[in-house]
């Protein structure tokens, strides 16, 4: 079966006619499939399907919403579904009673699915998917976007996708939300423009009301922090922290090599530097981490690829280094120090998807070179503060965020539907 599938997707490749055969054929079985498969299930108004980037991971406002409702006695009565790739590693969460696990896309995922009232997703789903007339699809979305999403594209450089095709992707998703939520008027006015809401009469489907996900930056312990650290094996370590956390590249793929990784910071002359003071905390796309030596790096670069919950890292982290991933605008809630490392600006600005905002409003300096890294690092040990221009893009991006996002969401989304 695999080797079919490999042989299907060369092919499309190829042939962009022969692509959108093979795609709408997938899509017909498959819709059929998931009908015989859920015939006969009838809705539950108090069952919740929840699921992370398509079951990768136990995190996002998906979790953020799960844990405000489960502390909650008005929500005592609800039934719990989540869905990952690898259920068995969250077992745990079958220590709540009303909690149920499932492998996502199979056949007890799509009966839990026709029979959830509110499906709770922070990614697309398949297009075979449809929610029923009285089922509630809420897109929680993943993030403020500083890249451009779908129907907001100027180009688009994917073998397996054309400009025109996206954007009919993204409209065929835009008629399943019930709710899409928002962070801020910035992030409502780019979500209503990339899925194309306005259109087809849906830009009310918008919750203004702060993003679930930083709910926990805002309420974090002391303990919190402890328990991280000890996960991480750096509970003993007294040096401080940067969360290196870099936007995934497509040109990271090589035909018959796979995924590499071209090592933009030199963590040897970083080590030598700043080693005595800090210890970083690598979080690339987990394709590169397969890929780089951290044993290379030991004592001094950490492996977090595999930490679910990036908020996690976050509020131990004292300085962030990113690029054009959308971390910042959720990191910026805590007040610390950002750099922004974009070494290749002009080549990623002309040939990714294009920005949302002018990078001028960015709430730290842009730096390309190592030294500039190494120099930013040290200045700022010594001069950071929370300034006019930091907090003008908080309030500009971040003003509804203050720890009680999931809480409105629930009785904006759910309570009025009880």
């Amino acid at each position: 079966m695999s080797k079919v599938k490999n042989l299907a997707i060369s092919l499309s490749k190829k042939n962009v006619f022969l692509r959108k055969i093979i795609r709408g054929t997938h899509n017909f079985l498959k819709r059929i499939q998931y009908k015989i498969v859920t015939i006969g299930t009838k809705i539950d108004d108090k069952a919740i399907m929840f699921a992370c980037f398509n079951g990768k991971s136990y995190s996002c406002s998906p979790k953020a919403i799960y844990q405000y409702m489960l502390s909650s006695e008005k929500y005592k009565e609800y039934k719990y579904i989540w869905a990952f790739r690898n259920p068995e590693e969250y077992n745990e969460l079958e220590s709540n009673k009303n909690t149920i696990l499932v492998k996502i896309h199979s056949k007890q995922y799509k009966k839990y699915l026709a029979k959830a009232k509110y499906w709770i997703f922070n990614y697309k789903i398949p297009d075979y998917i449809y929610p029923k007339k009285n089922q509630v699809f809420i897109q929680c979305w993943h993030g403020t976007p500083l890249k451009r999403l779908g129907c907001d594209l100027e180009h688009f450089d994917n073998v397996l996708n054309t400009m025109k095709g996206i954007k009919k992707r993204y409209k065929i998703e835009a008629s399943k939300f019930s709710c899409f939520i928002s962070p801020s008027k910035f992030a409502s006015e780019k979500f209503i423009s990339a899925w194309n809401l306005k259109e087809i009469g849906k830009e009310d489907i918008i919750v203004e009301e702060g993003y679930p996900r930083n709910d926990f930056l805002f309420n974090y312990t002391k303990k919190d922090e402890e328990n991280i650290k000890k996960k991480l094996g750096i509970e003993n370590d007294n040096r401080k922290i940067i969360l290196y956390a870099p936007t995934y590249r497509s040109d990271q793929h090589q035909t018959g090599v796979g995924y590499t990784y071209k090592e933009e910071l030199d963590f040897a002359k970083l080590q030598k530097e700043i080693g005595d003071k800090y210890i970083i905390l690598f979080r690339p796309h987990y394709f590169i981490a397969n890929v780089f030596d951290f044993e290379k790096y030991k004592g001094f670069v950490y492996n977090v690829s595999d930490i679910d919950d990036i908020n996690e890292l976050y509020i131990i982290s004292d300085i962030l280094i990113t690029d054009y991933s959308s971390v910042f605008f959720d990191f910026a809630n805590l007040k610390r120090p950002i750099i922004f490392y974009m070494y290749d600006l002009e080549h990623y600005r002309d040939k990714s998807n294009g920005f949302y905002i002018d990078l001028n409003e960015l709430p730290g300096k842009i730096v390309k070179t190592q030294q500039e890294v190494e120099n930013e690092i040290l200045r700022l040990e010594k001069e950071f503060k929370y300034d006019n221009k930091y907090r003008e893009f908080n309030n500009k991006y971040n003003y509804l965020d203050d720890g009680n996002a999931s809480k409105r969401v629930v009785a904006k989304i759910i309570d009025k539907r009880r």
